[in-house]
């Protein structure tokens, strides 16, 4: 749910962490990094512990030591410096599709914001390189396979810090393959040569799965609205009564998140001339669950979604990294575990894929003549001759299916690694990948929706004789949908595009866009 947008602002990191909004600028619309006169110092100050620690004869874990299970080894000072190249070298083992490039950008971004807190001992000027290469636009390669989420997303870490090292694949900003040396070299950054912890500090952290987080939770809060919308556009189209929607229902069980749906679809509802016609032609004392319960299920997936910001919110506030400065001593922690971020995003799969399945029941009941109160079958021109939508609910029905499989969670997964050391781990790096798969699948079960919903409505048309007519909001989507190549009733044609611009008109905004046109700002 998002289109480009104009230059943004730059975002300052301090050592206080930063905000959703600033992941999302940097992550997907290229926003300026700078770092703070805080964050130097704080960086400096760090750092001046890790060098006094690293001249002790005694070993410190991450400083003067192996990792992992190779920990005990003792490593003496001339060696330290090729140990830290080769940590990023080694874990920079990832396989498979290229991960997009705003997730590799908010990982990025993440850990610098973790390094700009004071408690990795990273020198301020290998932050100062990150940000020069989040600037430059230079993306390194980073793959699907590779992080268990724990100690946190140590591959896709690991690729993003060969690129600081002037190693690697990257991408540059016209989106040109090319060895990252050179792309360095082109915006006249130097490679970084690391020392002691920095290596290990450059790829501990929990940084892929925050920033997937994030921006699912960015695009999720617009899908939960533009089903609010189908949802009310369907309600009209069934000639369904609004009554369920009142404040005074929602009141009597007080979750915020179905509130908040109710009033959206209310609003989206008023001023309609069909609501409320459940008892003409064919007496129904009540709407079917999938239509009179939508704002039950939308809003336990907007509470849901509210559960998991706070849980990020938390995540940003964070310093992850082990071992951690506090003061004038450095401590090893387990801080780098994924399971507070594994455990919500797949929450927020269930909770996708629930939305999915009453989205799918309402457009499934649109087509069903038994069931759609005097719609033809299929919604089609001249049923029997035309098929109408019947195969556009057949590939929406398949996108529900693999829904429900994407909700099985993967953070009960654990498998163990590193010789037993690192013996339990969150998954929450697959978690993630799967539920950046079932938001695309759910824009486009919404997308199916919205033709249903605005063909449905368009073949309503005789009622217009009797002063029935759809509402302002439902007019303007409609409206909005066919410019934007959504086509309504008439003769069976290829619809593959059709579908194709309703996702458009959804991942965009365009939906939300269109009836807010007429209802002001919906939540």
């Amino acid at each position: 749910m998002h289109n480009d947008v104009a230059p943004v602002a730059p975002v300052a990191l301090s050592t206080s962490g930063t905000t959703p909004a600033d992941v999302v600028a940097v992550a997907r619309h290229g926003a300026r990094v700078e770092l703070t006169d805080q964050a130097r110092a704080a960086m400096a100050a760090a750092r001046r512990v890790v060098d006094d620690l690293a001249a002790r004869p005694e070993p410190v874990y991450g400083v003067s030591t192996g990792f992992g299970a190779l920990a005990v080894r003792h490593i003496d000072a001339g060696l330290r410096a090729r140990l830290q190249r080769n940590i990023v070298r080694s874990h920079a083992a990832g396989m498979g599709p290229r991960v997009e490039r705003e997730v590799v950008r908010a990982l990025m971004f993440l850990r610098l914001k973790t390094i700009a807190s004071g408690h990795t001992g990273v020198r301020p000027e290998v932050a100062d390189t990150m940000a020069a290469v989040l600037n430059a636009g230079i993306t390194p390669v980073v793959h699907e396979y590779g992080s268990l989420g724990c100690s946190g997303d140590l591959a896709p870490l690991s690729h993003c810090a060969l690129t600081l090292l002037g190693e690697g694949e990257a991408e540059g900003r016209d989106g040109a393959l090319a060895p990252a040396g050179e792309l360095l070299a082109g915006h006249g950054i130097a490679p970084v040569e690391l020392r002691e912890k920095e290596g290990l500090a450059l790829l501990n952290g929990t940084d892929g799965m925050l920033g997937m987080l994030l921006l699912a939770g960015a695009d999720l809060a617009g899908l939960l609205t533009a089903a609010d919308v189908t949802a009310a556009l369907t309600l009209e189209a069934l000639l369904g009564t609004d009554r369920v929607l009142a404040p005074g229902l929602q009141a009597v069980r007080p979750h915020p998140g179905q509130a908040t749906s109710a009033d959206n679809m209310l609003r989206v509802l008023a001023g309609s001339g069909l609501t409320g016609h459940h008892q003409d032609e064919a007496p129904r004392v009540q709407d079917a669950y999938s239509v009179r319960c939508a704002p039950q299920v939308a809003g336990a997936g907007r509470d849901t979604l509210a559960h998991a910001m706070a849980v990020a919110g938390r995540e940003l506030a964070a310093a992850v990294d082990n071992p951690v400065v506090l003061g004038d001593r450095v401590e090893s922690n387990g801080n780098f575990h994924g399971a507070p971020l594994g455990y919500v995003l797949d929450f927020l799969a269930i909770a996708v894929a629930d939305l999915a399945s009453i989205a799918e029941r309402r457009t499934d009941r649109l087509l069903d003549r038994n069931r759609s109160h005097g719609l033809p079958p299929f919604l089609a021109a001249d049923p029997g001759v035309d098929s109408g939508l019947m195969i556009a609910q057949y590939t929406q029905a398949a996108l529900v299916s693999e829904l429900k499989r994407l909700a099985a969670p993967a953070s009960v997964d654990s498998i163990p690694s590193s010789a037993m050391q690192e013996d339990h781990v969150s998954m929450g790096w697959s978690a993630a990948r799967k539920l950046r798969t079932a938001l695309d699948g759910l824009t486009r079960v919404v997308a199916v929706e919205l033709c249903a919903a605005t063909r449905a409505l368009e073949l309503r048309a005789p009622l217009a004789e009797r002063g029935l007519r759809p509402g302002p909001a439902a007019r303007a989507v409609v409206a909005a949908a066919r410019s934007a190549g959504v086509r309504g009733v008439g003769e069976d044609r290829f619809l593959a595009p059709d579908l194709a611009a309703a996702e458009e008109f959804v991942r965009s905004g365009g939906l939300v866009a269109a009836a807010e046109s007429t209802t002001g700002p919906l939540a």
